[in-house]
């Protein structure tokens, strides 16, 4: 059984600077690492990295958002 990854490497570019597949990507990657810190009791600071960074990916794909919405 593979074990359950729960480190995400950082991306080679800025958060601005990512293509919206690289952007959606990089979430699910996250959330896939956030499921299974949830499920290993990893260390308070791990979850919190995590989800800080996940916080950080979908303000950007909000903005990202708004602007098409106001295009």
């Amino acid at each position: 059984m593979p074990e359950p990854e729960t480190t995400v490497e950082n991306p080679k570019y800025p958060l601005h600077a990512m293509t919206t597949y690289e952007l959606r990507d990089y979430r699910r990657a996250l959330e896939r690492a956030i499921a299974s810190a949830d499920t290993e009791q990893p260390p308070a600071l791990v979850r919190a990295d995590l989800h800080a960074r996940l916080d950080d990916v979908q303000a950007e794909e909000q903005s990202r958002a708004r602007i098409t919405a106001n295009a």
